[in-house]
Formats: structure tokens, C-alpha cells, sequence
């Protein structure tokens, strides 16, 4: 089974975070999972992590402050020597979004909110 040193939340919502938190630790890809209110918060975390500590990231991209788009900018500048996986997990269904999200190399999938087991499982090809 794939698995991550840690699990990002980053949405500005904190609701979806303890959801999603909860839904996460059902499916044990992962023994840490931390949550962030935004996107530079979770950068700033991420510059004091060990390059080869690999991070499973799922990402909102309407933020106020740093949004998602401007969160995967930084993340491309500061840290392009990482291998992290990052999910875009939003309540976006505009089809731009998703073609933006293709646009960057970083980014493995667009889920949209809410996020469940079912999602996840087949994102990663999991089997019951």
C-alpha cells in the first residue's frame, strides 16, 4: 500500500480539515496528518522537513491570502527538489480549473469536495 511520512490539509476551512482528518485516518496511508488554515503556514512548515520526508498534500485552491494556484507557485519555486504528491481538493467544478491544475507537473489529480473514501481509494487504486 502506498505510504506518506505525513498527510497536508490545507483548505481555510476547519471543518473540512477534522472531516477530512478523520476520513484519512480510516484508510492508514499515513501516521501523521496535520492541518493548516493556509497556504503559507504549510509552506513554512514544509521548509522544515527533510527533502526526503514525503508529503501527501491535498490543496484548496479558493483561499483567501495565498490561494491555491499561488501556494503551487511558491511550492514550485522553493522546493522543486521535492517529490511530494499533491491533490487539488476543491468545491471548484469549473473546467478551468481543472485544466490549470494540468498545467502544473506537480500535481497528481483534482478531486472535488467533499472528499470520501471512495475517492481516495480510487485515486490510489486501493482495494478493499
Amino acid at each position: 500500500m502506498i505510504q506518506f511520512d505525513s498527510i497536508f490539509l490545507v483548505d481555510d476551512d476547519p471543518i473540512n480539515n477534522l472531516i477530512n482528518k478523520r476520513l484519512l485516518g480510516k484508510i492508514k496511508i499515513s501516521d501523521s496528518i496535520k492541518e493548516f488554515i493556509g497556504g503559507e503556514e504549510a509552506l513554512e512548515f514544509i521548509s522544515t522537513i527533510d527533502k526526503n520526508h514525503s508529503l501527501l498534500i491535498f490543496l484548496d485552491i479558493n483561499m483567501p491570502v495565498l490561494n491555491g494556484w499561488d501556494f503551487l507557485n511558491r511550492y514550485q519555486e522553493e522546493f522543486a527538489e521535492r517529490n511530494d504528491t499533491i491533490l487539488i481538493l476543491s468545491s471548484s467544478i469549473d473546467f478551468q480549473d481543472r485544466q490549470k491544475a494540468k498545467e502544473y507537473e506537480l500535481v497528481s489529480g483534482f478531486l472535488e469536495k467533499p472528499l470520501t473514501l471512495e475517492k481516495i481509494k480510487f485515486h490510489f487504486g486501493i482495494e478493499d
